[in-house]
């Protein structure tokens, strides 16, 4: 547990409920036949490797996996600055399939929306779905997951925190003020 902040998901409910939504993916699309799952950096791609690790258990394939990038489509450049590049690598063709995008926070929708024009300039899916392990609410656009983990109703003035045994060494959802001290 962190000081400051309140612990609203373990491990053991972050991995129950990226099973519980590669069932649904399964449900909702007929199958993993036609998915691409596109995880949406930092923490969206080793989010997206479990839940093609799930899909691949429950349907017996393996999943096209890859990861965005989404600093060069963000619309906020003038405010926040020059950002690192990270790496963007699509897994094959998407024309004609359903790119599944994964991250680990829904708050305003600009991430989703910089993904989503990544993922129209490099093909043409047949269409695009959204999974994230937490959403937080507070939209300024109008997006939203069509699967969710955890649905967590905030205020403006505290902040999700998403730690990951991959980049972070645990995994943990935790919930505290903004500015508090980990």
């Amino acid at each position: 547990m962190t000081t400051g902040f309140k612990q609203v998901l373990a491990a053991d409910d972050v991995a129950r409920a990226l099973k519980r939504m590669a069932h649904e993916i399964l449900e909702r699309n007929r199958g993993a036949g036609r998915l691409v799952l596109m995880g949406i950096r930092t923490r969206g791609v080793p989010l997206a490797e479990r839940l093609a690790a799930n899909l691949a258990e429950i349907e017996g394939i393996a999943v096209p996996q890859g990861q965005l990038d989404v600093t060069l489509y963000r619309d906020d450049y003038a405010r926040t600055g020059p950002l690192p590049l990270g790496r963007t690598a699509f897994p094959g063709d998407i024309d004609g399939r359903v790119v599944v995008l994964v991250d680990d926070v829904l708050y305003t929708g600009r991430t989703v929306r910089a993904a989503l024009d990544a993922v129209v300039d490099h093909g043409r899916p047949a269409a695009v779905q959204l999974a994230v392990l937490v959403d937080r609410g507070h939209r300024e656009l109008p997006i939203r997951a069509d699967y969710v983990g955890k649905n967590l109703p905030t205020s403006a003035d505290e902040e999700v925190r998403v730690r990951l045994s991959e980049p972070d060494g645990a995994d943990e959802v935790l919930l505290g003020a903004k500015g508090a001290v980990e």
